[in-house]
């Protein structure tokens, strides 16, 4: 009696070709074809892929990739940065969103954009998803140490579909609670709108132990994926975050974009939760974002993801925008 959503991505190669002498088993195509799937895989979703002999490089990179994620866990290779989020009635800063890094000993940082699918298709994303949580919580802790806050600050980390999936989820989160002291109240957990709504009344239930721990819970990229909203009536969530998509394009007059947002605004009052958007980069958008209600905005304009040191030097200096 439940309802799914089911998307694929296919790879297709082609036997039998002058232009394709590395084929000379079925293996061979197969191997090819299972390159070109992950290829359309890294495109979105819902697409297909005709293999080219390009990718076979871009396999033996991946392969690569693999090979050294694994090890990267293990050596402590990742960093986190930070990025504010501002409350829009104050313009200062009220949290901070914990973003993973990795700092390869050889090719330099990694963007997450390439490490990040790897590691979600490989498991890697799970011990690694652990260590950001728990770092972010001890950064939040030393913080707390140094500046005497009007209000609690906040740290968001996200949490990916493999993470969210797991069944000893929530008494991780709530052993690192313990083991860092940080208040339940002052840790916010993202996840996806299409993570949610992969196994609705899964999620419900996981939700609702998380929210249990008296965590703060958000949807993240909102307006992306294809939420019903008799269920997200049902989420126990507090924020809502529109995706930069729709913030990038509020200041080409009062279109589409605009009243999107002002609509997940509305909708996000009408629930009792409250408004994140991300992506904010001029002045101009974040004086839509104000006239139209929502409480809380990230992005460029107001600072990019920083390292720690730098994260504590902007607190330091007390910014209002």
């Amino acid at each position: 009696g439940r309802e799914v959503f089911v998307t694929a991505s296919i790879g297709i190669a082609v036997g039998g070709e002058p232009t394709a002498p590395s084929r000379e088993q079925p293996e061979h195509l197969l191997r090819d074809a299972h390159t070109a799937m992950y290829r359309a895989k890294a495109l979105g979703t819902g697409r297909y892929q005709v293999f080219n002999a390009s990718m076979h490089d871009l396999a033996l990179e991946r392969l690569q990739l693999e090979t050294d994620l694994r090890m990267a866990v293990k050596r402590r290779e990742f960093l986190l940065h930070y990025q504010p989020f501002v409350s829009l009635t104050s313009g200062k800063i009220i949290g901070f969103e914990a973003l993973v890094r990795w700092q390869h000993p050889q090719r330099g940082l990694i963007s997450p954009v390439k490490f990040i699918p790897v590691a979600e298709e490989t498991g890697a994303i799970v011990p690694l998803g652990e260590w950001v949580l728990e770092e972010a919580c001890r950064q939040l802790r030393l913080w707390e140490g140094m500046f005497d806050f009007d209000r609690p600050l906040i740290m968001s980390v996200n949490l990916s579909g493999k993470q969210f999936a797991q069944p000893d989820l929530v008494d991780r989160i709530q052993a690192i609670l313990g083991a860092t002291g940080l208040n339940a109240e002052s840790l916010k957990l993202e996840i996806t709108e299409s993570v949610v709504m992969d196994d609705v009344e899964s999620a419900i239930a996981v939700l609702k132990q998380m929210k249990a721990l008296n965590v703060k819970l958000g949807i993240d990229d909102f307006g992306t994926g294809y939420s019903s909203l008799s269920y997200l009536s049902r989420f126990p969530t507090d924020t809502l975050k529109v995706d930069k998509s729709f913030v990038g394009l509020m200041e080409l007059g009062e279109g589409e974009n605009v009243a999107i947002v002002r609509t997940i605004v509305a909708l996000a009052h009408a629930l009792g939760m409250d408004v994140i958007a991300e992506g904010v980069e001029t002045a101009a958008q974040l004086a839509r974002l104000r006239a139209i209600g929502c409480e809380y905005g990230q992005g460029y304009f107001f600072a990019k993801p920083l390292p720690s040191d730098e994260a504590t030097a902007l607190m330091a200096s007390e910014p209002q925008w």
